[in-house]
C-alpha cells in the first residue's frame, strides 16, 4: 500500500522585525515629543520668571517716611507778648517703610522743623538700610527753638492758647536693589504736623502724610 506523501506547508513569515521597527520608531517619537513638552514647558516658565522681573522693577514704589512717635524730654517757654519764646528736646522714633521686594538704601539726610514757616530745629538722619518689605525704625532726638522766629505777635498768642504747632519735612535720597543686579533711584518724603499741649507738656497730636 503507497504511503501517501505528508504536505509540507511553507512557513509564513510572522512579521516580527516588521513590527520590532514600528514600536521602536513609535518610542522615538514619543520620545521627541516629550522632550518638546519639556522644552516648551521651560521657556515658558522662563518667560514667567522675567515677566514676573519686569513687572516688579516698573512697580517699584517710593518708600515712606515718617514719625513714628514723639516724646517730650523737656520743655520750657514763655508766652510774655513782648518777648515770647520756647526751647524744646523732642525724643522721636522715626520709620522708613520699604514696600519693595528690594531693599533700600538710603543715604544721610536732615528733618527741618518749622513754626509757621520758620526753621525752628534740625533732626539728622544717618545712612542705613531698609530690608526688603521691611520698616526701618530708628531713634532721634530733636532740639528745637524761636530762635529764629520772626513773628512775635503769632507766637504769643499761640504760647498762650496753650498749643504750640510746628511742621516736619525730609527727604531721604537713595536706590530700590533687586535681585542685586538692578537698581532704581527713589526718594522718600516726610511731611508730619506735630501739636504740642503745653500745659500738659505733652504730644497732643500727630500726624503724617
Amino acid at each position: 500500500m503507497a504511503q501517501k506523501k505528508q504536505q509540507v506547508h511553507p512557513i509564513e513569515p510572522t512579521g516580527g522585525p516588521a513590527k520590532t521597527d514600528v514600536e521602536s520608531e513609535e518610542l522615538r517619537r514619543m520620545k521627541c515629543t516629550r522632550y518638546i513638552a519639556y522644552l516648551s514647558a521651560f521657556a515658558l516658565f522662563e518667560t514667567i520668571v522675567i515677566m514676573v522681573c519686569v513687572v516688579t522693577l516698573m512697580r517699584i514704589r517710593s518708600p515712606k517716611f515718617r514719625f513714628r512717635a514723639v516724646s517730650i524730654e523737656n520743655l520750657n517757654y514763655t508766652s510774655d507778648t513782648t518777648s515770647p519764646s520756647f526751647n524744646i528736646r523732642f525724643n522721636a522714633k522715626v520709620a522708613v517703610k520699604n514696600t519693595n521686594f528690594g531693599h533700600f538704601k538710603f543715604k544721610n539726610s536732615t528733618i527741618t522743623l518749622a513754626y509757621r514757616g520758620d526753621h525752628v530745629g534740625d533732626a539728622k538722619i544717618s545712612k542705613a538700610r531698609a530690608r526688603a518689605r521691611s520698616t526701618k525704625k530708628m531713634n532721634v532726638t530733636v532740639d528745637v527753638n524761636s530762635d529764629h522766629v520772626w513773628s512775635h505777635s503769632n507766637l504769643a498768642r499761640d504760647l498762650n492758647s496753650g498749643f504750640l504747632t510746628l511742621t516736619s519735612q525730609g527727604k531721604l535720597s537713595g536706590k530700590v536693589h533687586l535681585m542685586k543686579v538692578m537698581k532704581r533711584r527713589r526718594y522718600a518724603e516726610m511731611n508730619c504736623t506735630i501739636i504740642i499741649n503745653l500745659v500738659r507738656r505733652r504730644i497732643q497730636d500727630l500726624k503724617c502724610r
